[in-house]
């Protein structure tokens, strides 16, 4: 686990899950979305978040946390030796984009640039919500069907499965670190 891409639909809790990971793998970890806009909410160039995300999937070792764009979506999914799929009902993620809307009045969400614009990138998130889930969904789940052979592939399916999949990584992660020492 070298280059991970952690993706799904929105609202789904990958940011937390990508820095939690982070913090157990010690990989560094890039949250698309503060790479895509700035403080405030303002979008950066297409030319300039395309040679960022470049820059990053180059390198030995990432997490990527997010969407980004379709034009960087399917690269960075075939550079990556680890998917993480975040798959949970569509229920829950429309109760997570709410639950992040009322409360990101109060604390900022996590792995959102500075100063978003709380409303504006709520509404957006509820557009994504349905279609991801018409669009890409399927596609994911094909991808990472056919991915199994080539990669790790974690398809979390539940809020249970992601809690126990950061036991396992743990787990294993200090497996690695005794076997090592």
């Amino acid at each position: 686990m070298q280059k991970v891409a952690v993706f799904g639909n929105a609202g789904g809790g990958k940011s937390t899950l990508s820095r939690r990971l982070s913090e157990i793998t010690g990989l560094p970890l890039y949250i698309l979305d503060k790479i895509k806009f700035q403080p405030g909410g303002t979008e950066v160039s297409d030319e300039d978040y395309r040679r960022i995300h470049q820059d990053i999937v180059t390198t030995e070792q990432w997490i990527i946390d997010g969407f980004g764009s379709i034009d960087t979506l399917w690269p960075r999914l075939n550079q990556a030796d680890s998917l993480v799929y975040v798959d949970l009902p569509l229920y829950i993620h429309f109760w997570w984009v709410t639950k992040r809307l009322l409360t990101g009045y109060l604390k900022s969400p996590e792995g959102w640039p500075e100063n978003s614009p709380i409303l504006k990138s709520s509404i957006s998130s509820y557009r994504a919500l349905w279609l991801c889930h018409k669009r890409l969904t399927p596609k994911y789940r094909e991808y990472v069907e056919q991915s199994r052979s080539t990669k790790q592939v974690y398809h979390i399916k539940s809020t249970k499965q992601i809690s126990q999949f950061l036991q396992l990584i743990e787990s294993q992660t200090c497996s690695e670190d005794s076997t090592s020492a």
